[in-house]
């Protein structure tokens, strides 16, 4: 049993065949499968099995793959405690930020982060809710958001919530429910909708309204962005749920807090545990909660002010 072997086990683990772990791992299938026969003879019992098309892991095989996270990380912060990288303060640390939390929190870092200590690379990756851990392999801190009552990210990660955001009904200013200051599921449930494609982590709160408000609404228009969908909005298009903090306002828009449905979420940072062996790692995780208490301290109360956001229960 040797590191490589672990290491192979954990991704197959995750991504459930041999040719995506070798893709993963920049390794040949022939290359994955051999080293798992190798890991295989060591272990008295199996640890993976066929499940249809996909390989899982057996009882033994998660135990072990869990195993290989703690070893990763060992070993890790083994190999950077005899390298100055570990406290190399202009290290380049790369982080991935869904749309909104992207325009957010990227100026914020980089207005605090100066003089390239560390050395930040930005990317914006908009991907189903499932795929967010999956980017940890790229990148050394992924923003990633989900709704308050869904499922944990998998314990592969490392998750810490940076925010809890409501999200809230936008709509024209002239529109006649602009004069409400809160809104129910039986309120909207006849108007034209604006939603996100399937299959991302808002499409629930849009289900949940249906829900409430026994009958199926009527969604028009398919938009993940939500700078488009304010303008789409805006026009005429449509209601729209939007988040209260991390997007911008807009000038013909108002968002009204949504009563009887949970329409929250959470913006978490999401790492491989390892990462954060890193001093230029620990210092854009600490960076990003600052940033996280100025968007929720400056945003929270300019729009509950300008629209009548307060007391609302998420």
């Amino acid at each position: 049993m040797n590191e490589r072997q672990l290491r192979i086990l954990r991704e197959l683990g995750e991504l459930g065949s041999v040719t995506a772990t070798a893709e993963a791992l920049l390794m040949t299938p022939s290359a994955v499968s051999q080293q798992l026969r190798l890991l295989q003879r060591t272990i008295p019992v199996p640890l993976p099995r066929r499940d249809g098309r996909r390989l899982v892991l057996t009882d033994a095989g998660q135990a072990l793959a869990g195993a290989a996270v703690e070893v990763e990380t060992a070993l890790a912060k083994a190999r950077h405690t005899i390298d100055e990288f570990v406290e190399q303060p202009d290290a380049q640390v790369s982080v991935a930020a869904f749309h909104s939390a992207a325009a957010a929190f990227f100026p914020l870092l980089l207005a605090r982060v100066t003089s390239g200590h560390p050395r930040l690379s930005l990317a914006d990756e908009d991907v189903a809710q499932d795929h967010f851990p999956r980017l940890t392999r790229d990148y050394d801190l992924v923003l990633a958001h989900r709704l308050d009552r869904a499922p944990p990210w998998p314990s592969t990660v490392t998750a810490v919530t940076l925010l809890r955001e409501p999200l809230d009904v936008a709509l024209p200013a002239d529109h006649p429910l602009a004069a409400e200051r809160h809104l129910t599921p039986r309120d909207v449930a006849d108007e034209p909708w604006i939603a996100v494609h399937d299959g991302f982590p808002l499409i629930a709160p849009i289900d949940a309204i249906a829900t409430a408000a026994n009958r199926r609404l009527d969604i028009v228009h398919r938009i993940n962005d939500f700078a488009v969908a304010a303008e789409v909005a805006a026009a005429g298009g449509g209601l729209a749920l939007m988040p209260r903090w991390t997007t911008r306002p807009h000038p013909a828009l108002v968002l009204r807090p949504l009563s009887g449905v949970h329409t929250g979420r959470q913006v978490d940072v999401l790492h491989r545990p390892e990462r954060a062996a890193r001093r230029a790692v620990r210092t854009v995780l600490a960076e990003l909660h600052r940033a996280a208490a100025m968007i929720r301290n400056r945003d929270a109360g300019e729009g509950a002010d300008a629209q009548g956001t307060h007391d609302v229960e998420v």
